[in-house]
């Protein structure tokens, strides 16, 4: 069950630049300050954490979700550590920083008094709701992935070489959400995650295909059909080898499908939340 507002203030550890989307604290947890916006704090609905992707904070990834889910839920998203607020220091690439996403994804929930919730993760967030799902199965109630991949192949490092170049390969919207938030460190973080999918192809290519296997929650993988990032081999394998889960593809989407259909996008994930 969800904490009463009281109790979600008392959890700030830091004062935090305001948003329109909802409430902000900076939190102290696993020993680095975190940007989190909160919403629906008056919703008496149960917790869902939404996790950003790859460079995403809580304010571009997910303004539509803060929004739209905070009706009948207490809404939580944040900045990972070394995007957007949760900065500095910037974003490093250690071999595990999927999992330790996933970890500071949980230990932000406990902070704030949830010991139970449910998962919404975008892309890279995807993945690392993945090992969370895996490795807090008393925790995650459900779980909602699009946009992830359960391994690295090389047709997937084409399509980040192909993007790497961020002035001429990404398109002016993509410039125009994360330009304000990195400004010239944008181009040396874009390499970063480049060399880091690389690196994990290097080391034999999987993410969390075990942990998908392993997945004991109700789940819910939709896509994109004309995804240029992660092909449709992807969240097709989710599907079909998590336990039991749900799956929808949006035919014309592309990566950003909460975002291109966003009104029905949160429906289906309300529909599902509410099971």
């Amino acid at each position: 069950m969800p904490v009463v507002p009281a109790l979600c203030r008392a959890a700030s550890t830091a004062s935090a630049p305001p948003s329109e989307l909802g409430a902000t604290r900076m939190v102290e947890v696993n020993g680095r300050n975190f940007f989190v916006v909160s919403s629906g704090e008056d919703s008496g609905g149960s917790p869902v954490i939404c996790m950003p992707g790859a460079m995403g904070t809580a304010e571009t990834d997910f303004s539509n979700q803060l929004k739209g889910f905070a009706g009948s839920h207490r809404v939580v998203s944040f900045d990972p550590r070394g995007y957007g607020k949760s900065r500095p220091p910037v974003r490093d690439w250690p071999t595990d920083f999927y999992q330790r996403d996933a970890e500071d994804a949980h230990a932000i929930m406990e902070n704030l008094g949830f010991s139970s919730y449910s998962v919404v993760g975008w892309s890279d967030g995807a993945n690392a709701a993945v090992h969370l799902a895996a490795k807090k199965p008393e925790a995650v109630r459900k779980l909602v992935i699009f946009g992830g991949n359960a391994w690295v192949e090389q047709e997937d490092i084409d399509s980040y070489e192909a993007t790497r170049d961020v002035k001429k390969n990404w398109s002016k919207r993509m410039l125009g959400l994360h330009v304000p938030v990195y400004g010239d460190e944008l181009q040396p973080m874009w390499d970063g995650f480049c060399d880091a999918m690389k690196a994990i192809m290097a080391r034999g290519g999987d993410i969390c295909q075990g942990e998908a296997k392993s997945l004991k929650c109700p789940t819910f993988v939709l896509a994109g059909g004309k995804d240029p990032i992660v092909p449709n081999f992807h969240p097709e394998w989710f599907a079909k080898n998590i336990p039991n889960a749900r799956f929808h593809s949006f035919p014309d989407g592309k990566h950003n499908i909460h975002i291109k259909y966003a009104e029905e996008f949160n429906k289906m994930v309300l529909d599902f939340l509410a099971e």
